[in-house]
C-alpha cells in the first residue's frame, strides 16, 4: 500500500490542493455574493455557470490535451483556474462573476480529465479499484476541508479568494516537477443521449434530475444557511455535512444494491432525500446540531444516487461500451447542473431561503416516481448478471475513466489521427516514452491490435 501510494503521489498531492482550493471558494462565493448584495437569482446564475463551463471543459478538454500534452495542459488549466479565483473580489459584477465561474468550470473539468486519465495509465487491472478508492477519498476529504476553511476568514475580505488561488497555484508544482512519463493521448467518445435512453432510461433521466437537485444543494445551501441566521462558519459546516453524509453511505448502499434491484434502491434513496429536505423546509434555525444532523442524512440520501444510477446503466450494456456510458450519464448530469442552482435561487427569491428545498423534494419526488413507472414499464429482470459496484467506476469524480480498453474500431470512438503533443523527441530513447508509437514510423510498423488498445483507453468527460 505504501508503495502504490508512492506511486501516484504527486498526482494525489496536486489533486488535493486543486480540490483544497476549489472547495473554499464554491462556498466562499455564493457568501461573498450575498453579502455584496448581488440577488438570489444572480447568485443562482453564478452558480449555474460553473456548471456550464463543465460540460464546456468534458466536451473540448481532450482536445486541449492532445494539442498541448497532459503536463502542459494541466499547467495552463491551473493558473487560468488561480486567476480566475483572484479576479472575484477585483471585479465584483453578477456578470463578471458568472464568466469566471464559467472559467473555472472549463479549468475544473479539464483538470480532472488529465489526473483521472493519467491515474488510469499508470494503475493495473490488479490494483485499478485500490488506485480509485483512494483517489475519491483524497476528492471527498479534500473538498470537504476547503469548505471547512473558511471557518475563521472574514469573507468580506480579499484573504479567503486569495488562499483559493494559493492552492489552486502550488498544485501544479508536483506535477511539472514529475519525472514521469505523461500518458498516451486521450481517445474521444461520441455522447449519445437517445442510444443511452434506449439503454437505459433511468440512467439519462435519472442523472438529469440528480444534476438538478444536487447541484442545487451543493451551491446555494451555504446561502441558505446565512439567510436564515446562521453564521458563516455554521454554513460551512452544513455545506460539508452533505459531502459527509454521501462519504458514509456511498459504498454500503452500493454494495446493498447489487442484491436486489438498483431502482428499489434509487427510488428509497428519492423519497428518503425529499423527506429530509421538507424537513429543512419547515425546520426552524437555532439549533445547530439538529439543522447539521438534518443535512447530513440529506446527505446521506441524496449523494449516492449518482454511482447507483451509474451502476445501474452498467448492468445492461456490455464492457465495451461503459467508456461511452460513463461518459453519457456524466453529460446528463452536467446539463442537469447547468439548470438546478438558477431555478432553485428563482424559488428561494420568490418564497423565501426555504424555496431551495422545497426544489429539491420536488426533483427528488420526480426522480423517485419516474424510477416507479420504469418499474412497471420494464420490471425486474430475474436472470441479469449485475456487475459489481465499484466505487470509483460509478462515482460522478471518476466517471471518464474506464476500466477496459477502449475498441477502436467501435464506430463511435474516435481514435485522434496525430497527436502534435507527444511526438517522440529525436533521439529519445523509446524505452523513455513507453509503448507510444512514432507517428512517422506509423507506416512500417503499424501497431498491433492490443498495442492500439492500450494507447486508447481514454474517454471524454
Amino acid at each position: 500500500m505504501i508503495l502504490l501510494l508512492a506511486t501516484f503521489a504527486s498526482l494525489m498531492l496536486s489533486t488535493a490542493l486543486i480540490l483544497a482550493g476549489h472547495g473554499l471558494s464554491s462556498t466562499l462565493i455564493p457568501l461573498k455574493a450575498d453579502l455584496a448584495g448581488f440577488g438570489d437569482l444572480q447568485i443562482g446564475l453564478i452558480s449555474s455557470s460553473f456548471y456550464i463551463g463543465f460540460v464546456i471543459g468534458c466536451l473540448f478538454g481532450p482536445f486541449l490535451i492532445l494539442r498541448a500534452g497532459h503536463i502542459r495542459a494541466f499547467a495552463a488549466l491551473v493558473s487560468l483556474m488561480s486567476g480566475a479565483a483572484l479576479l472575484h473580489p477585483i471585479l465584483v459584477d453578477p456578470l463578471a462573476w458568472a464568466l469566471f465561474r464559467i472559467i473555472t468550470g472549463v479549468c475544473f473539468a479539464g483538470i480532472v480529465l488529465v489526473v483521472e486519465s493519467w491515474l488510469n495509465d499508470r494503475a493495473t487491472n490488479e490494483n485499478r479499484g485500490t488506485v480509485m478508492s483512494l483517489y475519491i477519498i483524497c476528492y471527498l476529504g479534500a473538498t470537504m476541508g476547503g469548505q471547512l476553511m473558511i471557518v475563521g476568514f472574514d469573507v468580506s475580505t480579499f484573504v479567503p479568494f486569495a488562499i483559493a488561488s494559493i492552492f489552486v497555484s502550488v498544485a501544479v508544482v508536483p506535477v511539472v516537477l514529475t519525472k514521469a512519463v505523461q500518458p498516451a493521448p486521450i481517445t474521444l467518445v461520441r455522447f449519445r443521449p437517445i442510444n443511452l435512453y434506449q439503454t437505459s432510461a433511468v440512467a439519462l433521466i435519472g442523472c438529469l434530475l440528480i444534476g438538478l437537485a444536487n447541484s442545487s444543494m451543493w451551491a446555494l445551501a451555504p446561502l441558505y444557511a446565512k439567510q436564515i441566521g446562521y453564521s458563516t462558519n455554521e454554513a460551512a459546516y452544513f455545506a460539508a455535512a452533505i459531502v459527509l453524509g454521501g462519504a458514509i453511505t456511498q459504498w454500503p448502499i452500493g454494495r446493498l444494491s447489487d442484491r436486489v434491484d438498483r431502482r428499489i434502491i434509487i427510488l428509497l434513496l428519492g423519497f428518503g432525500a425529499a423527506a429530509a429536505a421538507l424537513v429543512l423546509f419547515t425546520l426552524e434555525s437555532g439549533n445547530f446540531w439538529t439543522t447539521f444532523t438534518v443535512f447530513l442524512i440529506l446527505g446521506m440520501a441524496s449523494q449516492p444516487t449518482y454511482a447507483i444510477v451509474a451502476a445501474h446503466a452498467f448492468d445492461y450494456v456490455e464492457a465495451e461500451d461503459y467508456v461511452e456510458t460513463s461518459s453519457g450519464v456524466l453529460m446528463s448530469n452536467g446539463i442537469g447542473s447547468m439548470i438546478g442552482p438558477t431555478v432553485a435561487a428563482g424559488l428561494m427569491f420568490s418564497i423565501g431561503p426555504e424555496g431551495l428545498f422545497i426544489w429539491v423534494a420536488l426533483v427528488e419526488v420526480a426522480l423517485a416516481l419516474f424510477v416507479v413507472s420504469r418499474l412497471v414499464i420494464r420490471p425486474a429482470d430475474e436472470d441479469l448478471e449485475k456487475t459489481d459496484f465499484e466505487y470509483g467506476a460509478t462515482s460522478n469524480m471518476g466517471a471518464v475513466l474506464t476500466p477496459d480498453p477502449l475498441d477502436i474500431e467501435d464506430p463511435y470512438v474516435i481514435p485522434p489521427e496525430e497527436f502534435p503533443a507527444y511526438e517522440q523527441d529525436e533521439g529519445m530513447a523509446s524505452e523513455e516514452v513507453g509503448d507510444l508509437p512514432n507517428r512517422n514510423d506509423e507506416d512500417e510498423n503499424p501497431p498491433t491490435t492490443d498495442e492500439t488498445q492500450d494507447n486508447s483507453r481514454f474517454p471524454s468527460g
